[in-house]
């Protein structure tokens, strides 16, 4: 494995040296460099300059810092607010790079709208190279004002179910029931759904022995879920029921039992339904058989 790793490294390392080596013949033959003597020579750098410039990415830095504290308060809320928030997030901290750089480089002496013309053709070169950043940059706006889904909600996306944690110009970061986080690219963002307006079911599989009377079971049942209904009304919002025999197993009847719960509480409540079971079953006497072999000798 890390032999195979460094072979992609060693070849990463070599496209990007033919990459430059290209470019640099590319900007050679369009004149790119023509304009970067009369760029330097204003350059200055004394002890005002360098004071200015100390002085400027302290305050690029602290603004910054400032506008994130601000929008990580909004963060902290749920839906469209904190979609908002963490979109605002995402370009404070890229923009603010931007400025600081471009700033910068004015107070040391050089000329920005020169750096802007000479590296034009350099930058459409570049451009067809960044199809992907733009896709997700793109993708990210229509995905922001048609409010497809916002931080907090419930999603499924390529078999990945999990909560939106935080969504950005380019990538969305998911997190499942286990605090695994997947981040995707804003354009690869595909067939989603979005569950979280959707009401869920909780569904469980429990074997009653063969020697059970189901027309009496029934009868037990109606008053055990309805006390488990009524025990946990913060997690079972409507019906609790058997939705009857769901197979003639080898060794038990099994009946499926469902229940209607919040979308984020779909795999708890599935566990706190089993739970309430094995323990109004052992209340009632029920048989919860397991798998057993007889062997008759002669």
């Amino acid at each position: 494995m890390k032999d195979k790793s460094f072979k992609k490294q060693l070849i990463g390392f070599g496209i990007a040296v033919v990459l430059l080596v290209v470019l640099g013949l590319l900007s050679g033959i369009f004149g790119v460099y023509d304009g970067i003597d009369g760029l330097l020579t204003q350059v200055s750098v004394g002890k005002d300059t360098l004071f200015k410039l100390l002085m400027a990415i302290v305050l690029v830095v602290c603004l910054s810092r400032f506008i994130l504290i601000i929008l990580k308060l909004f963060q902290s809320k749920k839906g469209r607010i904190s979609t908002l928030a963490t979109v605002f997030i995402s370009l404070v901290k890229y923009g603010s790079v931007l400025i600081g750089f471009c700033w910068g480089l004015s107070i040391i002496g050089v000329n920005i709208s020169t750096i802007f013309a000479s590296v034009g053709i350099v930058a459409l070169i570049l451009g067809f190279g960044a199809e992907s950043l733009v896709a997700d940059m793109v993708t990210g706006v229509f995905i922001l004002f048609e409010n497809q889904y916002n931080v907090g909600d419930i999603i499924e996306v390529d078999g990945f179910r999990g909560t939106v944690r935080e969504i950005g110009i380019r990538t969305i970061s998911i997190v499942d029931t286990g605090g695994n986080v997947k981040i995707i690219n804003n354009s690869d963002m595909k067939n989603v759904l979005n569950r979280s307006n959707q009401r869920s079911v909780a569904v469980t599989d429990v074997g009653v022995s063969y020697n059970t009377n189901l027309e009496e079971l029934d009868k037990k049942l109606e008053v055990i879920l309805a006390d488990i209904k009524k025990k946990h009304v913060d997690v079972f919002i409507d019906r609790v029921e058997c939705a009857g025999v769901e197979a003639l197993a080898d060794s038990s009847i099994v009946l499926r039992f469902i229940a209607d719960v919040e979308e984020a509480k779909i795999f708890s409540g599935k566990r706190l339904l089993n739970k309430e079971l094995k323990i109004h079953f052992d209340k009632e006497n029920i048989e919860i058989p397991f798998p057993q072999l007889d062997i008759h000798s002669k």
